[in-house]
């Protein structure tokens, strides 16, 4: 049975574990900055920016879905961000990353967002086609722009 549930802040370890294990498969576990303290305040801070649901399939945790809200001037509405989407590899093929999405897509419909994006690494087939059957364009004439550290704070100071 799966069940999916708002993260509590007594799931920040599990989260940060989540987070980590994501990392790992995509390959970029030199790249996690965060701590479980770090994710905890931004997911339980008194008016959070972040959110983030947990996917258990016999009361085991198995997998989670990290997002945060977005708008389109172009649709005039909000949508979701699908951040981070993960299931542990023990519990693939069981339907957990299809009820996270329909999750999610279901609070976009019932909140009348106007959008339910996500991104997803060119070298991951598996996920591509997974997102494609259950009806997910990629839309590949748009890159993602993205400034950090040094770049970041050069441009800051101009």
């Amino acid at each position: 049975m799966i069940h999916i549930r708002p993260a509590a802040r007594e799931d920040s370890a599990l989260v940060a574990a989540f987070v980590r294990e994501l990392a790992e498969y995509e390959q970029l576990s030199h790249e996690v900055e965060a701590s479980e303290e770090m994710l905890a305040e931004a997911l339980f801070a008194p008016n959070p920016r972040v959110f983030c649901d947990i996917a258990e399939s016999d009361g085991a945790p198995a997998g989670f879905a990290l997002w945060f809200y977005t708008f389109s001037s172009f649709r005039g509405r909000h949508g979701v961000w699908l951040e981070d989407i993960f299931v542990r590899p023990q519990f693939r093929g069981g339907g957990i990353g299809k009820a996270l999405l329909v999750h999610l897509a279901r609070r976009c419909v019932a909140e009348g967002l106007g959008r339910f994006e996500w991104s997803v690494l060119d070298w991951n087939t598996p996920s591509i086609a997974f997102y494609e059957a259950q009806g997910a364009k990629l839309m590949h004439e748009w890159k993602i722009c993205r400034m950090t550290g040094a770049a970041l704070e050069t441009l800051a100071e101009k």
